[in-house]
C-alpha cells in the first residue's frame, strides 16, 4: 500500500507540495481545505473539503484513512487547525511536520509598528491616519467594526460578511499583485495607513515595498506562536527532505 500523506492545504506551499508529491510516484496525498474559499485554486490529488470537527474528529480520520504523515501547509494564522493538528497526531503518533514560510523582517526606510492581535492593531489607528488599506483577511473584519471615524479599504477575493467598520470599500480582486499594482491602489484610495497580518512569503509582499516606497506606516500583526514541540520546514523542499525524498 502506498504511503498516505495528508496536507492540510489552503496556501500555495500546499498546491506546490502535492504536486510535488504526486510527481514523485508511490504517494497517495489527500489535500484538506477548511471551504471557507468557494472557488479555490487547482490541486493535485485527493481534495477534501470541511472540517474534521475538532482535535477529536481529524484524530479519528488519521486512523480511519491510514494516515502515514501528516504535513500541516495552513496559514500561518490558522492557530486552530495548527493546535488540533499538534494533538491530533500526538494522539495516533503520526509523523508530523508544519510548513512555515519565514516572517516578513523590516528593512531600512520601513515605519513598522507591530502589533499581537487585530484588537491591537484597531487600537493604534487613530495615531497614524484616517485612510486605511485594510488586509487581514475577511474573516477579522469584526475586529475594527467599533471603528466609526476611519474609512477602510478592504481587498477580499469573496465579499465579506458583517459585522464590518461601518466606513468600509471593499475591493473584489485576487493576487498576485505588483508593487506598481499596489502604489496605484495606495495613490488612487489616498491610503495613509496599511494593516496587514505578518503572512511571509513573496506572494504578497509588493504591498510592503509600496508603502516602503511611499514612506506609509505599515501596521504588522505578528503571528501566533507554534504548539510547542513542533517540527518545522520553512519551505516545500524542507518537507520532503523530511519525507525521506529528494527535491526534484
Amino acid at each position: 500500500m502506498s504511503p498516505h500523506v495528508l496536507i492540510l492545504g489552503g496556501t500555495g506551499e500546499a498546491r506546490e507540495l502535492a504536486a510535488a508529491l504526486l510527481a514523485h510516484g508511490g504517494v497517495r496525498v489527500t489535500t484538506s481545505l477548511a471551504g471557507r474559499v468557494a472557488r479555490p485554486g487547482a490541486i493535485t490529488g485527493e481534495v477534501r473539503i470541511g472540517g474534521f470537527g475538532g482535535s477529536d474528529g481529524l484524530t479519528d480520520w488519521l486512523r480511519e484513512q491510514h494516515v502515514d504523515a501528516l504535513v500541516d501547509a495552513t496559514h500561518p494564522f490558522a492557530e486552530t487547525i495548527t493546535a488540533n493538528a499538534a494533538r491530533a497526531t500526538a494522539a495516533t503518533g503520526v509523523p508530523a511536520v508544519v510548513l512555515r514560510r519565514p516572517g516578513w523582517q523590516p528593512g531600512p526606510g520601513d515605519r513598522w509598528h507591530s502589533v499581537a492581535s487585530l484588537a491591537e492593531a484597531a487600537d493604534l489607528l487613530p495615531r497614524l491616519g484616517r485612510r486605511i488599506f485594510l488586509t487581514t483577511g475577511r474573516m477579522g473584519l469584526a475586529a475594527f467594526a467599533h471603528v466609526t471615524d476611519r474609512h477602510f479599504v478592504v481587498r477580499s477575493v469573496e465579499p465579506p460578511q458583517p459585522p464590518m467598520p461601518p466606513h468600509t470599500e471593499v475591493l473584489l480582486a485576487r493576487g498576485p499583485f505588483t508593487v506598481a499594482d499596489e502604489s496605484t491602489l495606495f495613490h488612487d484610495h489616498r491610503i495613509e495607513v496599511l494593516v496587514t497580518k505578518d503572512s511571509g512569503g513573496r506572494a504578497t509582499s509588493a504591498k510592503l515595498t509600496a508603502a516602503r516606497d511611499l514612506r506609509l506606516p505599515v501596521v504588522i500583526v505578528r503571528r501566533p506562536p507554534l504548539p510547542d514541540g513542533v517540527t518545522t520546514a520553512p519551505d516545500v523542499s524542507g518537507v520532503l527532505s523530511w519525507l525521506g525524498l529528494a527535491p526534484q
